[in-house]
Parts: structure tokens; sequence; C-alpha cells
């Protein structure tokens, strides 16, 4: 029996290792009242630095109305602004304020600090082999 792995056998082990990994850093956040769902709309809000509405429930994946009320959490706590948008008067512009990105930099530092401490604990070949797949998870993920 050869020891190399078919692609879909890797396929579904990457799979799965992605899934917890990416639970277990989402559970390294400071303790606070933002849901899963508003922390992950503000991220993408901070990633794509403004965006509509509409273009923020497509990024998120969630129908439109569960996007209203994410939206309705975020700027409630002053974590997210409206703005014009330029050239359609129908519509605005969502942004990150000041105090949502100081938020988003505290869960950024605490996933960080987390991680930093779970890779302290491995070998140096464990961390370079980590670092050669993170490169190739990129360039995968850039398809």
């Amino acid at each position: 029996m050869t020891t190399e792995r078919t692609a879909e056998s890797l396929a579904k082990t990457l799979r799965e290792a992605i899934i917890r990994f990416s639970r277990r850093v989402r559970q390294a956040r400071p303790v606070g009242d933002l849901t899963f769902s508003q922390l992950s709309a503000l991220t993408s809000l901070q990633l794509a630095g403004a965006l509509t509405p509409r273009e923020l429930a497509d990024v998120e994946r969630v129908q439109p109305p569960t996007m209203t009320k994410i939206i309705g959490k975020l700027e409630d706590r002053g974590l997210v602004a409206r703005t014009p948008h330029p050239t359609d008067g129908r519509q605005v512009i969502l942004a990150a304020t000041d105090e949502g990105r100081a938020v988003y930099a505290l869960h950024e530092r605490a996933r960080n600090e987390w991680l930093a401490v779970e890779l302290a604990r491995l070998t140096p070949e464990e961390r370079e082999t980590l670092a050669r797949a993170a490169e190739i998870m990129q360039r995968v993920a850039r398809g």
C-alpha cells in the first residue's frame, strides 16, 4: 500500500482540519457581546474598506434582512457607520468606525496571541512545514 494520498483523501483530511482549526481560532477571542456573525461582518468591512449592505450580505452569504439586523446591532454599538453612496442616492455605504476598527484589532490580537502560543509548542521543523503549507493554502485560495 502506498503512503501517497489521493487528492480526494487529502481534500477530505484538509477540509476537516481547516474546519476544526477555524472553529478553534474563532473561539480565541475576547469575551464580549459580539456574536460570530457580527464579528464576521465587522471583519469583512475592515478587510474591504466599505461596502453597501447588499454587498456585505453577499460577502457574508446571508439574506439581506439578516444583514440588516446585524448592521443594526453594529451601528447601535458605534462600530459601523453609514454614509451616502457617492453615485446612487438610494443606497448607503457601510464602513467600520474608529471604535469598530479598535474592536476588530482587539479580536485579531487575541487570535494571534492564541495561535502564537500554540505554534511555540511545535518543533522548528513543524513550524516550517506549517509556513510552507500556509503559502500553498493561500495560493489555492486565490485560485
